[in-house]
């Protein structure tokens, strides 16, 4: 059983990735000192998997209190980073603490893996990386233009410091993961309130708050609201395991976009939900928001012929399933 370090593995993309894991036949070590998320998805995954989970509550920034996760476990095969702060309005608004966090745990984490010879490292990236691309849709070969947010400058700061390290590396470049497991009992914890979209749709449907806001309708898109590539946090969460299989046999950088290749406007995913869940969502128009991009959606090609790996589920499916995430935290 070999061991995977899971950095930030309690948090939405983590625990999924950690159950994904360990149906897989790895043996997933969860290091996360639950500032943005909850230790809900802990229980939630032991939950799923029928028995104890390995945890450390530890800050990824705490150089030796790292060093005391490697000492304690051994040896391990690799590990995957998803430690990080992720709004994008928030990085806009507090950039240090996303320089500081989101650099900061990628650094101490490459030094422990230094220290340990460990070779074999997953990357949480993001198609944010991008900029607003020239071409769509986007594929790996597009040069990083300047981000739209502090947020996005991390991730492109990040694989640069991936590319200049000795490890293997693979750099996922996410675009927008939604949903949630089947079971409902792991999601997305996120102790801020949320700033994405589905989530805070979610949140009107159940009456938390009485309308969404649209952040503009005035782009050059079909309806006028920002386009995005949704894709299901369970997909998401298999091409990682998909990614470290080929790490393991495969030295390298590596990078890349994991999509579904389908651009959805803001107001066709509202539609969407609404007739996945028989629910109407009360919504309004705002003005632009800081740091959002006009569009994106992924090429996969390379993905599917590198890793073997495509999105399988639909949005109707992600839809349905982040409502039941919503409605089990009552």
């Amino acid at each position: 059983m070999k061991k995977i370090i899971v950095t930030g593995g309690a948090g939405y993309i983590g625990s999924h990735t950690v159950v994904e894991l360990i149906e897989a036949g790895y043996t997933p070590i969860i290091v996360d000192n639950l500032c943005n998320t909850s230790i809900q998805n802990i229980k939630g995954i032991e939950k799923i998997i029928d028995k104890k989970i390995k945890w450390h509550n530890t800050d990824c920034t705490n150089k030796s209190a790292m060093d005391k996760v490697f000492a304690t476990e051994g040896k391990i095969e690799g590990a995957i980073h998803f430690a990080a702060y992720k709004a994008v309005e928030e990085s806009v608004q507090n950039p240090q603490k996303y320089y500081d966090n989101n650099l900061g745990s990628l650094k101490v984490l490459l030094q422990c893996m230094s220290d340990n010879s460990i070779k074999n490292i997953i990357f949480s990236s993001s198609c944010t990386v991008y900029g607003m691309p020239d071409v769509l849709p986007v594929d790996e070969n597009a040069l990083f233009k300047k981000a739209e947010s502090p947020y996005g400058e991390t991730k492109q700061i990040c694989e640069g410091m991936l590319k200049d390290d000795t490890c293997n590396s693979v750099a996922l470049r996410y675009f927008n993961p939604i949903g949630s497991h089947s079971s409902a009992l792991i999601g997305d914890c996120s102790a801020d309130k949320p700033s994405n979209l589905v989530p805070i749709i979610t949140e009107v449907a159940i009456g938390k708050r009485k309308k969404i806001t649209v952040f503009g309708d005035d782009y050059n898109t079909p309806d006028g609201t920002c386009i995005r590539d949704y894709i299901h946090v369970v997909d998401l969460a298999k091409s990682h395991v998909k990614a470290m299989n080929f790490l393991i046999k495969n030295s390298g950088k590596h990078a890349f976009n994991v999509g579904t290749g389908i651009g959805v406007s803001v107001l066709e995913a509202i539609k969407v939900f609404e007739e996945s869940n028989n629910i109407t969502i009360n919504y309004t128009i705002g003005p632009r928001r800081d740091g959002d991009i006009e569009q994106i959606y992924a090429n996969g090609s390379l993905v599917k012929s590198k890793l073997g790996w495509e999105a399988k589920e639909t949005l109707e499916q992600a839809m349905i399933s982040a409502w039941n995430w919503e409605k089990s935290k009552k």
